[in-house]
């Protein structure tokens, strides 16, 4: 279950987006996904919820009396790096979208009205992204630990050599020769 927060101003828009992402399917690749949906009418109930419970996702409209959308964003950043983050406006701000991206990292700028399945689309690819991330880091962490005071090349020489057990090592004689006596290798 991916849970999303909405923040729009207006609960008129709040209840279209529900009743699009009840009925229509989200999925990204081959990963669908069923949503739970929280809306907020403010910025600032928005982010009491966030600090209360952990989303997925955050759509925010851009502009919203009490903070814009980007404002709002760099908050729900603070509070859960990793849930994924887009706009939602009517308006078509270059200026705005720049500031998002570099500000607040969003997935994408949505506009108003939407397309259904754009909407869906880009939900979609948000949620996937945001599990690949998760999972890159996690992998991530795995290779550290794996790792400890080992060098990456000690790393690799101990991997292939549970994969493909031979030599790892070469002892050469005085002469240039290889020496093959266990009893001399180390």
């Amino acid at each position: 279950m991916s849970r999303i927060l909405i923040v729009d101003d207006e609960a008129s828009i709040l209840k279209a987006l529900q009743r699009v992402l009840r009925v229509a399917p989200c999925t990204y690749g081959n990963r669908h996904f069923t949503l739970e949906v929280h809306t907020a009418t403010s910025p600032l109930h928005a982010l009491e919820l966030a600090r209360q419970e952990e989303f997925d996702l955050f759509i925010s409209d851009y502009r919203m009396p009490e903070m814009d959308g980007i404002e709002f964003l760099k908050h729900a950043k603070a509070l859960q790096p990793d849930a994924a983050r887009l706009i939602l406006s009517g308006y078509a701000d270059l200026n705005a979208l720049v500031r998002a991206v570099n500000e607040v990292g969003i997935e994408r700028f949505i506009g108003k009205p939407w397309n259904d399945y754009d909407l869906m689309s880009a939900i979609g690819q948000a949620l996937a992204h945001r599990e690949l991330l998760l999972e890159n880091r996690q992998l991530a962490d795995l290779v550290r630990v794996e790792m400890g005071d080992k060098t990456p090349e000690q790393v690799e020489a101990e991997r292939l050599e549970r994969l493909e057990p031979g030599i790892t090592k070469v002892n050469w004689g005085p002469d240039g020769s290889v020496l093959l006596d266990e009893a001399g290798a180390d």
